[in-house]
């Protein structure tokens, strides 16, 4: 057994190391249930008074509590307990993991974007007076300055643009960033050179103009992209960062990655198992829906496997370990998620295809027009002029707006109806699947156990049961107190009241033993795993059997989805998994699946030529979510599967989901005419920038007029969440 990592498993006294939050730091935990200002104030308020806590802040966004703690203050175990109370669970993020999901590149971008808006405001200024008729002396000096503001705010703007253009060149390839690069430096080099000359056309305004309107495109195209963050990195986030390490001298706290296979460590109730392993000593009931979606809680004993993610509910446990670090369950699955991401991530959109066409025919023009000119008027001047106008008047303004323009009003249309859209290709992927993969628990169900009949249960039973439910973690048990909660039933006052790991919860109540849990424990035949059951005394045991409620608007998503394959896959148990199938007219339904079974299944049905649209919203649906076309994960979901999806459902009405695919073939044809406008435009304007016409107040209003020509075609998009396109 590996010692090294934990003085108490060396020596006689026990070392204990402090937690993350013990030295004042941040403690990131994910709260997935905070949905609005409410859950906020009962969040923040309820941990207020905890002891060692210092301040405690939610973020709505990401659904994330930081807590501050005090210097020494070890208070994890203390706030997870109190957040379970209030109705937040939540679970602990690695913060070094979440800190390295900054985005400099988005910062970047904005800063370029600012800085061209202000040249090219300040420069169009002082060309509105040249083009209104300035001569001599004064148009030089409205050039010269306009060559001072352009020259600095074009080269620090345009950055992204070269650099994209350079290493494409590198390789002898052409991309859409190749002509833009050449149409700033050659028109900035060309109107430089007229300005020293006394020429009497500039085109520093055009240069700052162009710059800015495709910064502007690619700002819009970066931030639907950073949106969705990996799935991956949120995986290894998720992961237990400490583990408490059993040793000769007691247990001490040590990070995760020091584990070593043959170590023990100990696990409490109600935390997450750090990592794969076998129970060496110990009972309980864990929370297996992490990793495979079954609500129902699995008992475990000595000599049964556990793995990392699952949650620890009753009893103490003790863990041999058997795979730590990269070798863990859950590691495995942020593997399979970032191998799912990068085949993902090969999908050309529409824009990169249309710039493999139209790069290398915007420099053929360029470069036949000024070696026509040159060949028919001997004037080198003038050819250079010609041609560096043909490249700014054909640079693709209109192309660099297409596709981003499109996505934010789909964005809005989604958003007033409660969709997040995260990632901007996925729009153009969602207009063409042709099968749906479904999960069932918590995507098409709520998730959580509720009493399926209480009016069928005698009240006394109910309210004995609930003031049994109101002190345990079990999942059924706390379903008996909400239960009772809401049919505000008094509660009796029950004595001695201690859970019993792996069997249920027991006391006394009026001097008679009462006992709340399994069929065996309390001594009744019947077995069946989604009911508990109540004892009073030596009267007769009371059931209480369970459901998993549908989420509004299931039948009316199955309508919509008429004419599509449907499939359903779940780790839930073959028997509720056929229920629901049987109930909404799921033809094809498989149960017992792992989360490698679920991506395989996602794979194979891509690789046989299937479109494939996955929703899900469990850990163990993440590498499924990432192995699809496009993916969609409701919010209520684990953090994880709100990352790997490409748009998040913020209502929780599933008949929205229809009306999204109809908005992507909605978006996908906007997307083609904003392309068509393009090339319409260019039809017009590449023969007056042959010709010689294209001056450059010329050549500014056409880029005006085609940018908003684009994005005035992109608002008809809203029109999509009612219609068919």
């Amino acid at each position: 057994m590996s010692v090294a990592a934990c003085p108490a498993a060396a020596a006689a006294a026990p070392a204990p190391r402090p937690a993350a939050a013990a030295s004042g730091a941040t403690l990131q935990i994910a709260v997935p249930s905070v949905h609005c200002a409410g859950c906020i104030a009962t969040v923040e308020h309820g941990l207020a008074g905890l002891e060692g806590v210092v301040a405690a802040r939610v973020n709505l966004t990401l659904r994330r509590l930081a807590i501050t703690a005090r210097p020494g203050a070890q208070v994890e175990a203390a706030v997870l307990a109190r957040l379970q109370a209030l109705g937040h669970p939540g679970r602990v993020l690695d913060a070094a993991t979440l800190g390295r999901a900054a985005d400099p590149a988005g910062r970047a971008l904005l800063l370029r974007l600012g800085v061209a808006g202000f040249g090219a405001m300040n420069v169009m200024l002082l060309s509105v007076a040249v083009w209104a008729g300035a001569e001599g002396v004064t148009r030089d000096f409205l050039h010269w300055v306009s060559a001072l503001i352009a020259l600095p705010a074009a080269l620090f703007a345009a950055q992204p643009f070269f650099v994209n253009a350079w290493a494409a060149l590198r390789v002898g390839r052409l991309v859409m960033d190749t002509p833009i690069s050449l149409a700033i430096l050659l028109s900035l080099a060309v109107s430089l050179y007229e300005t020293a000359l006394g020429g009497a056309h500039a085109y520093f305004d055009a240069a700052m103009s162009l710059t800015f309107f495709l910064l502007l495109g690619r700002v819009l195209d970066h931030r639907s992209r950073a949106a969705a963050r990996s799935a991956a990195a949120e995986l290894a986030a998720l992961e237990v960062p400490r583990a408490e390490l059993l040793g000769k001298g007691g247990a001490c706290t040590v990070p995760v990655a020091e584990l070593a296979v043959g170590d023990v460590v100990l696990v409490r109730p109600g935390m997450r198992v750090p990592t794969d392993g076998i129970i060496r000593s110990g009972a309980t009931e864990l929370d297996r829906s992490l990793l495979t979606g079954e609500t129902a809680p699995v008992a475990a004993a000595a000599g049964q496997a556990v793995h990392a993610g699952e949650v620890n509910l009753t009893g103490r446990l003790e863990v041999r370990v058997t795979a730590a670090g990269a070798d863990s369950t859950l590691r495995r699955i942020a593997d399979l998620v970032r191998e799912a991401e990068g085949a993902r991530n090969r999908y050309v959109s529409l824009a990169d295809r249309a710039a493999r066409v139209y790069a290398p025919v915007v420099h053929l023009l360029a470069l036949v027009s000024g070696l026509g000119w040159y060949w028919a008027s001997g004037d080198a001047r003038l050819s250079i002029n010609i041609a560096v106008a043909v490249l700014i008047i054909t640079c693709p303004c209109a192309l660099g707006l297409a596709v981003p323009s499109v996505m934010v009003a789909a964005s809005g249309a989604l958003f007033r109806s409660g969709v997040l859209l995260k990632d901007g290709t996925a729009l153009e992927r969602l207009a063409g699947v042709d099968t749906v993969v479904l999960d069932k628990t918590g995507t098409l169900t709520e998730g959580a156990p509720v009493l399926a009949d209480p009016e069928a249960v005698p009240a006394g039973a109910l309210a004995v049961a609930g003031a049994l439910g109101a002190g345990s973690a079990h999942p059924l048990a706390r379903a008996l107190a909400a239960a009772a909660d809401a049919a505000a039933l008094d509660l009796p006052r029950i004595e001695a009241v201690r859970e019993v790991p792996g069997q249920g919860v027991e006391g006394r109540l009026d001097g008679q033993a009462v006992r709340l849990g399994r069929a065996q424990w309390v001594e009744t035949g019947d077995a069946e795993t989604t009911a508990t059951w109540l004892r009073v005394g030596n009267a007769p045991p009371v059931g209480f059997r369970f459901a998993d409620r549908p989420r509004p608007g299931l039948a009316d998503m199955l309508e919509g989805l008429r004419g599509k394959r449907v499939m359903l896959l779940s780790g839930d148990a073959p028997v509720p998994v056929a229920r629901l199938a049987a109930r909404f007219g799921i033809d094809a339904a498989e149960a017992g699946l792992t989360p490698e079974d679920k991506a395989d299944r996602v794979s194979s049905l891509r690789a046989a030529g299937a479109r494939v649209l996955m929703l899900g919203d469990g850990m163990n649906d993440t590498a499924a979510l990432a192995a699809a076309d496009v993916s969609i994960s409701p919010a209520s979901g684990m953090d994880v599967a709100r990352n790997a999806a490409d748009i998040v459902l913020l209502t929780p009405d599933l008949s929205v989901v229809p009306r999204v695919i109809r908005l992507a073939g909605s978006a996908r044809s906007r997307m083609l005419e904003n392309f068509a406008l393009a090339a319409a435009y260019n039809a017009v304007a590449i023969p007056l920038a042959v010709a010689g016409y294209a001056t450059p107040l010329a050549a500014a209003l056409a880029m005006s007029g085609s940018s908003i020509c684009v994005s005035l075609n992109a608002l008809r998009v809203r029109r999509g969440m009612n219609q068919g396109g």
